[in-house]
């Protein structure tokens, strides 16, 4: 009797979560994530108006229809606006929630591993995309800029994908200090990340030493992108796909490591 009892109660015995409730966990916890962050406008209305009111303000008001510089500096936000997401949304919320005990809770739930991550990456896509629909509305509608469906379609399909690498980055972060720290060590991350890659200002007016290393930053790849989403950029792409998903695996792994050992 005792032995039939341990056997039932061993992780062996124990039978798996089927394959539809595993889905409906990453869903549910992904739909509570969106949830929570459209209900804080602390959180919501920084991260998306931050990079929308810079680009109304340096972008459309100075208006140069049709030209150029609208189509770059309509790029060139929408790669400023995507990283907010990324790098807020996780590494903000992550020291916070590891501070006050939030996903050790996580982890005692009856869920995936994962779903805590994955409704996270969710919410950044999510909100990054939000982010280029509003750019691209300025853009077109005020900004003088004119782009082809193909092309905004490229534009949009920036958002989901081109905040990864920020996740990651952010959820670093978020492992490294306590939450009340992690705003300020993020906006130290985001801004002079933005402008070393040429965000801003376009690379040719800085130093030519800040020109050569402005590789090693994941922004300006995402930069070369928006650019050539918008058709100012013919070269090929896959290097730069490639360089963001490797700071985004990088990243990743780091992250995971620093969680594992420290929580």
């Amino acid at each position: 009797m005792d032995t039939v009892a341990v056997v039932a109660a061993s992780p062996a015995a124990t039978p798996a979560m089927p394959p539809r409730r595993v889905l409906g966990a990453y869903l549910a916890e992904a739909r509570s994530e969106c949830l929570r962050y459209l209900r804080a406008p602390g959180f919501m209305l920084p991260v998306t108006l931050f990079s929308t009111v810079f680009y109304l303000m340096f972008g459309v008001l100075p208006n140069h229809p049709g030209s150029d510089a609208a189509r770059y500096m309509l790029a060139s936000y929408t790669a400023f606006g995507v990283m907010g997401p990324g790098l807020f949304g996780f590494g903000v919320s992550l020291a916070i929630e590891r501070d006050g005990g939030l996903l050790t809770l996580k982890r005692a739930l009856p869920m995936p591993p994962g779903a805590y991550l994955i409704g996270k990456m969710v919410m950044a896509m999510v909100t990054a995309t939000v982010v280029v629909i509003l750019l691209l509305a300025l853009g077109l509608g005020f900004g003088g800029v004119s782009l082809d469906p193909p092309h905004m379609l490229a534009m949009l399909a920036i958002g989901p994908f081109g905040v990864l690498p920020f996740c990651a980055l952010g959820m670093f972060v978020g492992t490294l200090i306590k939450g009340q720290g992690a705003p300020v060590l993020l906006q130290l991350v985001y801004l002079p990340m933005a402008f070393l890659s040429g965000l801003w200002l376009p690379l040719s007016m800085l130093p030519k030493f800040l020109q050569q290393i402005a590789p090693a930053w994941p922004s300006y790849h995402l930069d070369q992108l928006a650019l050539s989403a918008v058709g100012m950029r013919s070269g090929p792409l896959l290097p730069h796909v490639l360089a963001l998903l490797a700071f985004a695996v990088v990243f990743l792994l780091l992250a995971a490591r620093r969680l594992r050992r420290y929580g």
